[in-house]
């Protein structure tokens, strides 16, 4: 099967800083694939090349085998859903989700009988009089979104569409975007910098740092086994080990990571880490506890119920073997 976008060394810059730095990626046809990364790490760009508003000074792009690297963007079958949605505010929802059609020449009739299809895929059928400053944010990111997938574009390219909303409607969102993509088996490129947005809506992601991709895998591979303690720490919430720490608890002497819900409190004298408790969090889910013990601050995450000490007590800290992951970085 053609991948639906390959990046071939690809390199962007901008006078002498280079927003993407000879990045190799390939998104599988169908897939739900997600960019993650800090502000400036270069996801955004590797989106505006793909989508033709930022052209490579050097490598090539292809979208399902076809070298677009020189293509202007109305020469490519992409569509993009911006973070602001850009709703033309004097137009009514129907006319918004048409206008994609009406600048190929398609007739009135014709388009707007698409566009009301469209709508009513993203449940927003009684809404095409209304005037994009009559909807909720959540409706008007999904009238970008019809208007986006009315001119049946191969792959959807979604730069933080999620990012304006409140969190309850951000997660109901989150489910809404994936049951779409799910049912249209098109190839969506999500651009995040929230972690977990990429780890509960992704097939595969790329975490992005200072222009290059740090990991790409499964959400389960990126949060479960981070090669570098830029993804280790960026991914989720960590506990990142030295060298010295690592080889005292039964590992090389390289960087290790243990994940904060895979430790336990236990009697000092059974734990191969332990010290006294020097701060408490309440998460609502439960608590995390900082435990000072060889020198590093340790979090482990106890799930609501749990008894959880008190500041300054005294505890040992125990996890399965399992639960060390030795990373790649020297």
């Amino acid at each position: 099967m053609t991948p639906a976008v390959t990046f071939t060394n690809v390199t962007r810059h901008f006078g002498t800083v280079r927003a993407v730095d000879a990045v190799d990626l390939t998104i599988a046809e169908g897939s739900f694939f997600a960019m993650l990364g800090p502000s400036g790490s270069g996801k955004t760009t590797c989106l505006r090349l793909i989508s033709g508003f930022e052209q490579p000074n050097a490598g090539s792009i292809r979208i399902f085998g076809e070298d677009v690297s020189r293509t202007p963007p109305n020469r490519r079958n992409v569509n993009t859903v911006f973070q602001d949605y850009a709703l033309f505010p004097h137009m009514n929802v129907r006319d918004n989700v048409a206008y994609g059609l009406m600048v190929k020449g398609v007739g009135r009739s014709a388009r707007y009988a698409k566009a009301e299809e469209m709508l009513a895929l993203v449940k927003l059928d009684a809404y095409g009089d209304r005037k994009p400053g009559q909807l909720s944010g959540g409706q008007r990111q999904r009238v970008a979104l019809a208007r986006a997938l009315v001119n049946e574009p191969k792959v959807l390219l979604l730069d933080e569409p999620l990012g304006a909303l409140d969190l309850k409607l951000r997660e109901a969102m989150q489910d809404e975007l994936k049951a779409l993509q799910q049912r249209l088996g098109i190839t969506f490129v999500f651009v995040t910098h929230d972690q977990g947005e990429a780890l509960s809506m992704a097939d595969s992601l790329a975490v992005f740092n200072n222009g290059r991709i740090a990991q790409i895998g499964t959400p389960a591979e990126i949060y479960g086994q981070p090669r570098t303690r830029f993804v280790a720490d960026f991914v989720g919430s960590s506990n990142v080990l030295p060298p010295a720490l690592t080889q005292t608890l039964g590992g090389p002497a390289r960087w290790s990571s243990l994940r904060p819900e895979a430790l336990r409190l236990t009697a000092p004298q059974e734990a191969p880490l332990a010290g006294p408790v020097t701060s408490l969090r309440y998460l609502g889910s439960g608590t995390r506890v900082t435990v000072a013990a060889k020198g590093a601050d340790i979090g482990v995450f106890l799930p609501a119920g749990h008894p959880v000490p008190a500041t300054g007590d005294y505890t040992g800290i125990g996890f399965a073997p399992g639960a060390l992951h030795v990373m790649d970085e020297a």
